[in-house]
């Protein structure tokens, strides 16, 4: 291997940050005389710069052309990359200069747990935390947090990633629920053996992309309920279910944490009574582990006290 290659497989050094803050700069103008106007240099002083980053990298970055430059694909992911990093490190430095809880904090969290748990108390945690800015991320998937920007995540599973620091929320207990028109047409009400003649509501993804059926399952296995030949309607958000199920779609297996203001309301209701299942799997709060920041802190008791 000759010594170019060699150092165009070497990982990014020091001497080479200087060289992309000079590429930051023409990247963000597309231009380097306005790059170079910025940085007090010659335009020729920054091409030179660019044209040996580019030799160190083994990546073309721009496109010359005779009147402007343009950023090639490559050039464009080195550069969103390039600047969601300086974005970080300086929430990073003003979190450190102000030691208090403000800033930025992004939290990602199942998508059937936000929708009905944590957006709609989010009210209460802004007034209580006026500083710190909060930005909802959603997803079925477990979030690589240090390459997303993700401070905190909320899952429902009983297996948590081993290489995350992990704080227990609360635990789960699953139920039917459906409309009660949906009961009365059925003849639901304290006679479960009528659910054979109905269509189920599976949230797929319960815990994870291929949980399908087992939680109606495992409450008609514990509690001797025949289930119906058809397998109903799946969907990948436990949510979804529970829309479908107000509609009069059919009837859902409802988590009761997160079904229970629809129950008070009266959209929804339990024709069973209290045949509750307790889940295996529960709520809990990943963290990156050594990340002890006040705000982080702040959200998880929040979580906590909500969570009652």
């Amino acid at each position: 291997m000759t010594d170019a290659n060699e150092a165009r497989n070497r990982l990014l050094n020091g001497c080479q940050l200087s060289k992309m803050y000079t590429f930051e700069v023409a990247a963000r103008h597309e231009s380097f005389a306005l790059a170079a106007a910025e940085l007090s240099l010659s335009p020729s002083a920054v091409s030179h710069r660019i044209n040996l980053l580019e030799e160190e990298l083994g990546i073309q970055l721009f496109v010359r052309s005779h009147r402007k430059v343009e950023l090639t694909q490559e050039g464009k992911r080195v550069y969103w990359t390039l600047r969601s990093s300086l974005d970080t490190l300086n929430q990073e430095i003003l979190d450190i200069k102000n030691q208090a809880l403000s800033g930025t904090l992004t939290v990602y969290s199942r998508p059937s747990i936000a929708q009905c748990l944590l957006v709609p108390m989010l009210g209460d945690f802004t007034r209580r935390y006026p500083s710190i800015s909060l930005t909802i991320l959603t997803g079925n998937d477990y979030v690589n947090m240090q390459r997303t920007g993700v401070d905190l995540a909320l899952y429902f599973d009983d297996t948590p990633p081993n290489h995350l620091s992990h704080h227990f929320l609360m635990d789960e207990e699953i139920l039917p629920v459906c409309s009660p028109r949906y009961a009365r047409e059925h003849e639901l009400l304290k006679n479960p053996d009528n659910l054979s003649h109905c269509t189920l509501l599976h949230d797929r993804q319960a815990w994870s992309n291929d949980s399908g059926t087992d939680e109606w399952l495992s409450w008609a296995q514990h509690f001797a309920v025949n289930m119906p030949p058809s397998s109903g309607i799946g969907f990948d958000r436990s949510d979804l279910a529970i829309i479908a199920a107000i509609n009069h779609v059919g009837v859902a297996m409802g988590r009761k944490r997160l079904v229970q203001k629809r129950l008070e309301r009266g959209e929804l209701i339990a024709p069973f009574g209290e045949k509750t299942l307790k889940c295996h799997q529960h709520y809990y709060i990943s963290t990156l582990s050594g990340r002890q920041w006040p705000k982080i802190d702040a959200f998880i008791g929040w979580l906590r006290v909500l969570a009652g």
